[in-house]
């Protein structure tokens, strides 16, 4: 029997449960029926069809172009080969630039499948936040690295290494807490840091080159498979694919290092 075929669904009270217990969740990214379905055997608790997808399945060099029906297409997809895990949805870049562009699509992504549904920003997201909450929508808040700002930031940068910007970080994650945010994802941000919002709020953390500190880890799965379109690798990337000897091994590695604390190491970690 598969790792997860007997599995309960994964839902928002059980990504807090194993908070509460010090018990590391995974996350990976997919955007088919039958990977996901592999991903659900190794164990994977929450599966983010992400708008990464530009990148990894469309072959743009941002996140920028992927749109609401392309997203909603491969959720679609993703929710057919899901055997119990938690579904994440991105909402796609401009995708919530008003109040009532961000309520129809977060509906639109709800009734296609999402468990939960992902926003990139600061503190200006937190009404936005606090408005798909109050209408039943968990949302998990993206802050630090943001790729769909990347022509404001200039650069794929580690973000929060001065002091300014860290009591930023900081402040924004309370904030989106305090607006309704079910969960936090912080992406390319100091250890030390991290460290810091992990004693300033109580929803589940979940970091991709965010150090060891978070609750949950999440990776892109081309990365993980060593298959990533990056000419350069991020320094957070771990290629599984190198100690196995297949696909389903990766990603049993992937959750069992996860799950034990071995990844990310401190070759992953920003200091």
């Amino acid at each position: 029997m598969s790792a997860q075929s007997d599995k309960k669904q994964i839902t928002l009270s059980s990504l807090k449960k194993m908070k509460e217990q010090g018990k590391k969740f995974t996350c990976l990214t997919s955007y088919e029926s039958t990977l996901t379905s592999i991903i659900c055997d190794a164990g994977v608790d929450v599966v983010l069809v992400g708008d990464s997808l530009g990148m990894v399945i469309q072959g743009h060099d941002s996140t920028l172009p992927v749109t609401m029906d392309q997203l909603v297409y491969h959720l679609e997809c993703v929710v057919k080969g899901n055997k119990g895990a938690h579904i994440m949805a991105d909402m796609p870049f401009m995708s919530y630039a008003t109040d009532d562009m961000g309520l129809e699509n977060a509906k639109r992504l709800m009734q296609a499948g999402a468990n939960s549904i992902k926003i990139e920003g600061g503190e200006w997201i937190s009404k936005m936040a606090s408005m798909l909450a109050d209408r039943g929508i968990p949302v998990c808040a993206h802050i630090g690295l943001t790729p769909q700002a990347i022509n404001r930031i200039g650069g794929n940068f580690v973000q929060g290494r001065n002091p300014e910007k860290h009591e930023l970080i900081i402040n924004e994650a309370k904030s989106l807490e305090e607006a309704g945010a079910s969960l936090l994802l912080l992406e390319c941000v100091p250890d030390a840091l991290t460290k810091l919002i992990m004693n300033e709020i109580s929803i589940p953390v979940i970091g991709i080159g965010a150090g060891s500190s978070t609750d949950g880890q999440i990776m892109v799965v081309h990365d993980l498979l060593g298959i990533s379109c990056l000419d350069k690798l991020p320094k957070f990337v771990k290629n599984f694919m190198e100690d196995s000897s297949s696909i389903q091994e990766a990603l049993a590695n992937y959750v069992k290092d996860v799950k034990s604390g071995n990844f990310p190491a401190e070759e992953h970690t920003f200091y």
